[in-house]
């Protein structure tokens, strides 16, 4: 380890397809609940449907000032919900010289894509009104999360977004760990957040040919690939010290946060690469493969990513790979971009606190090449020591996290 400074989850929040409070969504990822549907998108009069997973019946005003919801996006309103509920979890109270030592750092793929999209159609499709939203710039700028989150919980220390496509939340998730162990800050919120199911997005990555024309079948044979999903989780951080000072519920200890670039293809994932950023991790956490209980996988559900993501594992764990159960939780509530890794590394705390390895949905029967333990279809009860968050991005970019079990 970097530092003696130990770092610890007290409050947890979310927002997604199959949860919007951590009950609910503890409860339906055990249950291997389905959040993907065939979602309607409306574009010059006509229906167009995309396998999405939706956040549904979404009410802003439960956590926001109704006269202000109307300034913030939808990627916005996601993070200020799961951000409010972490922080009420957390049980934390924040005074003057300690809302200056606590920080927010969350990540996002896209930012306020609903805003833009929202801005152009006006734009190019009503032709008798070119006006656009006042608080267009302010609702669509990829800070624009952290800045709320910051502004709604009277949090005045460092606040910033982390934008690396799929990786964002869990790089922010590790910058925020680092900050925490040298003494920068003492507590922060930090997670990502994402609303991206909009018309022009889901063409955009349909021109890839990436997506699954039903549900996504991580790691399964006749996998056809991703389906996006939108929401957010949030963390509160702070050193076990305090957090045993003030007599808070510990979920689990961030212990070590890996990354690398695999400097090859903007879009084409990479062995060595995402092996890096496995080996970086344990490194930091000062744990051995042996130490590995279990994997969240990246998972998306293509044929190339889940492959890489398969060898890269037993590049790093060896022998222990094929002993650990991983699973892909994006088979249930689909592939959040840049709020991925936040929504997962609840799956994964959840998992190490319960000793519950969740499933993989889907899945239709072993690949050849994915030749793993990937907890097919039904949870299964699996004691976890220590566990890894995987988050692998377009451009290269990797990140993992490892998370131990609280102790006591």
């Amino acid at each position: 380890m970097n530092s003696s400074r130990r770092i610890v989850v007290t409050g947890m929040g979310v927002v997604s397809s199959i949860g919007q409070d951590v009950a609910m969504f503890r409860q339906n990822l055990f249950a291997g609940k389905n959040g993907v549907e065939s979602a309607s998108f409306f574009y010059r009069g006509g229906e167009v449907k995309f396998p999405a997973a939706p956040v549904k019946e979404f009410d802003a005003a439960r956590f926001i000032d109704p006269k202000k919801i109307s300034m913030l996006d939808r990627f916005s309103q996601f993070a200020v919900a799961a951000a409010r509920q972490a922080f009420d979890d957390s049980g934390l109270s924040l005074m003057p010289e300690t809302a200056a030592r606590t920080a927010v750092i969350t990540g996002t793929g896209v930012g306020g894509q609903n805003t833009l999209e929202e801005s152009y159609m006006k734009l190019l499709d009503n032709t008798s009104s070119p006006r656009v939203h006042p608080f267009t710039i302010p609702r669509l700028m990829a800070n624009a999360g952290s800045s709320q989150i910051s502004m709604d919980l009277g949090i005045t220390g460092p606040g910033f977004t982390v934008a690396s496509a799929c990786a964002s939340a869990v790089h922010a998730m590790g910058v925020t760990l680092h900050m925490l162990r040298s003494g920068l800050i003492d507590a922060a919120v930090t997670g990502g957040s994402e609303s991206c199911l909009t018309f022009g997005t889901l063409k955009g990555w349909e021109a890839l040919r990436v997506m699954a024309p039903d549900v996504p079948r991580p790691f399964s044979a006749n996998r056809a690939g991703m389906v996006l999903g939108e929401g957010a989780a949030m963390f509160v951080l702070e050193t076990l010290e305090a957090a045993r000072a003030r007599g808070a519920t510990i979920y689990a200890e961030f212990a070590g946060f890996g990354m690398s670039s695999d400097a090859k293809d903007i879009t084409s994932p990479d062995v060595g690469g995402a092996s890096r950023a496995i080996v970086n991790a344990l490194k930091d956490a000062g744990l051995n493969p042996d130490d590995v209980d279990y994997i969240n996988a990246h998972g998306t559900g293509t044929r190339i990513n889940d492959l890489t993501e398969t060898a890269a594992i037993k590049v790093a764990l060896g022998d222990r790979a094929k002993r650990i159960p991983v699973s892909s939780s994006k088979s249930m509530f689909g592939h959040a971009l840049g709020a991925a890794g936040a929504l997962e590394m609840l799956a994964t705390i959840l998992a190490v606190r319960e000793g519950v390895a969740p499933p993989t949905m889907n899945y239709l029967g072993p690949d050849p090449e994915c030749d793993l333990d990937y907890v097919p279809n039904a949870a299964r009860p699996h004691p976890i020591r220590a566990a890894l968050n995987n988050s692998f991005a377009f451009g290269g970019l990797n990140a993992v996290l490892a998370v131990r079990k609280a102790e006591g």
